[in-house]
């Protein structure tokens, strides 16, 4: 058997009414490129017939496969497993629900094979988002790369190609927070943005909280490549400390000139009230990194794949 060349992974749940239209529009593309190729639907368990879908298509091309996993661990453990088992040269992640054009994968593997490690397509617009998620969105763009040990580019998803080497370097990493697009730029290498305008859903309703999770992934940017919110928590001390000197420079400047001091409930209740929030933004900072210690430290399995078909090794 000849060696694959290009490895799609397809991150899905819940999406039997896509797959069928995604496999009858990637496959033409993938097949002007090289007939070696590999399609991994890395399936979290679904209610509906999503495996049932796949296992058919399989049965008539052998280089569709499957890794279902033991239980739901999420989009972007889905990624990494299928990195992991995936065998091209390059790799392509992508979803199956038509927002990520497949006709632009002919131009990713041109760049590719121009000599680029990562080809990123770079959202020109979001159709079909709504508003919160584009300012959410655009906010965290903003602070992550200004505060981040790395820059990770804006409108970018996880809709990429990789290098065999980038792919082995990513599956290296032992993060377990799945921040593709943070570990890319961590690996670094030689790469390019390819600009596109980004259709609706094909069918069906996102599996993704809209507003959630995009302060889920803003989270990972900021607390998983930065340590600049512990500075911040810090900063906000010393200022807070230099504002309480001040007030007793004025108590004291007060009480020796014998002028009233006119403080009042009011002013208590806002002065408490302002320093214990405060200290709770600080405690949940800290509470950011120490829950991310805690899930490096404890090691548990990125993913546990219950069944497989297409691959050599067993699952």
């Amino acid at each position: 058997m000849n060696p694959v060349l290009l490895s799609v992974i397809v991150p899905v749940f819940r999406e039997e009414k896509n797959i069928p239209e995604f496999l009858r529009q990637i496959r033409p593309v993938l097949s002007a490129s090289t007939e070696n190729y590999e399609i991994i639907f890395a399936l979290d368990p679904s209610p509906d017939r999503t495996e049932d879908v796949i296992l058919e298509a399989r049965a008539s091309d052998e280089r569709i496969k499957l890794l279902k996993f033991s239980r739901r661990f999420g989009q972007p453990m889905a990624t990494m497993a299928g990195m992991q088992y995936s065998t091209g040269e390059a790799a392509i992640v992508m979803d199956v629900d038509m927002q990520d054009p497949p006709e632009l994968v002919t131009d990713m593997v041109a760049q590719w094979r121009a000599g680029y490690d990562v080809v990123l397509p770079q959202r020109r617009q979001r159709t079909g988002e709504p508003w919160i998620k584009k300012v959410v969105s655009a906010v965290g763009y903003k602070v992550i790369n200004k505060i981040a040990d790395v820059q990770i580019p804006p409108n970018i998803g996880d809709f990429r190609l990789m290098s065999r080497r980038v792919v082995n370097e990513l599956v290296k990493l032992k993060e377990s927070h799945g921040f593709l697009r943070g570990m890319v730029a961590v690996v670094g290498f030689k790469q390019i943005i390819i600009p596109f305008d980004r259709p609706t859903r094909h069918t069906g309703e996102t599996n993704y909280n809209r507003f959630f999770g995009s302060l889920r992934i803003g989270f990972n940017g900021i607390f998983c490549f930065s340590t600049y919110a512990l500075q911040l928590s810090t900063i906000m001390g010393f200022i807070i400390a230099t504002l309480s000197f001040l007030l007793m420079a004025i108590y004291l400047l007060y009480k020796f000139m014998g002028w009233t001091i006119l403080w009042g409930n009011p002013t208590l209740v806002i002065i408490i009230s302002f320093l214990g929030g405060i200290q709770l933004i600080s405690v949940g900072i800290l509470g950011e990194y120490i829950g991310r210690i805690y899930e490096e430290v404890r090691s548990r399995p990125k993913f546990i794949v219950e069944h497989s078909a297409g691959f050599d090794r067993p699952a």
